[in-house]
């Protein structure tokens, strides 16, 4: 995934809208490499990163009680059907 995406979350009765960045390297050639990191941001505040490991497969949440483990498992859900979408997209 290279691309910012946006999901929403209800929390407290309210929603947010969280952005998903993904962290992507430069590799020689001019590839882009995926390092399974994704920061989370709600506007200008920082909520944390999600990463994976090498498999998309297992991962953890950073942030300090920002959002819960429940609320991070959605997102986590959310990065890894969007990433596999865009892998085997043409």
């Amino acid at each position: 995934m290279t691309g910012q995406l946006n999901y929403t979350i209800y929390k407290d009765g309210e929603e947010h809208s969280i952005t998903i960045t993904p962290v992507n390297q430069n590799i020689p050639g001019g590839n882009l490499y995926s390092t399974g990191i994704f920061k989370l941001t709600e506007g200008p505040v920082g909520l944390g990163d999600i990463i994976f490991d090498d498999k998309m497969q297992q991962w953890e949440y950073t942030g300090l009680g920002d959002l819960t483990h429940q609320e991070a498992a959605e997102i986590a859900g959310f990065i890894k059907v969007n990433d596999t979408e865009q892998e085997s997209a043409p």
